[in-house]
């Protein structure tokens, strides 16, 4: 079932729950959010915006060379998101993501989720003033008139 966010949290949270590695896709940007969430004495959990990978073959290589103290994770779990970045926070799925990194990783991870908030957020604003200019991949349907 969907709920007001266009999207079934309730699935989305047990995907969050179940998933060794996660990687979120979003439908505006191109840069993903991998949040992997195994730990070790030598290292906590990690969150990033990463590039968008070609196949599954190139992202348990990005994920090797991110976390070579890990052995690779059998499987990488993943969800689209159909909405904006502001949309997750006010969803509470972004705070279901933090809740379950802090409560792994503590206050440093819980930091590293603010930083990797902080710039999804800011590429979702570059792509929208692209999208408004023409820049980029985008074209303008009208062109402003010089007088």
């Amino acid at each position: 079932m969907s709920d007001e966010f266009g999207i079934d949290r309730e699935e989305v949270f047990r995907v969050i729950d179940a998933a060794e590695v996660l990687v979120v896709r979003f439908h505006l940007i191109q840069k993903r959010l991998l949040v992997d969430f195994r730990s070790n004495a030598a290292a906590g959990p990690l969150v990033a915006v990463v590039p968008r990978a070609e196949s599954i073959e190139e992202r348990f290589r990005s994920i090797r060379r991110l976390r070579p103290q890990f052995p690779m994770p059998e499987r990488v779990m993943s969800f689209q998101w159909p909405r904006t970045i502001g949309t997750l926070l006010a969803s509470g799925v972004w705070q279901h993501i933090v809740d379950r990194i802090g409560s792994i990783g503590g206050p440093e991870a819980v930091e590293a989720c603010g930083k990797a908030m902080q710039e999804l957020l800011a590429e979702e604003r570059r792509e929208v003033v692209a999208a408004i200019r023409g820049g980029g991949h985008y074209q303008t349907l009208w062109a402003r008139e010089e007088p």
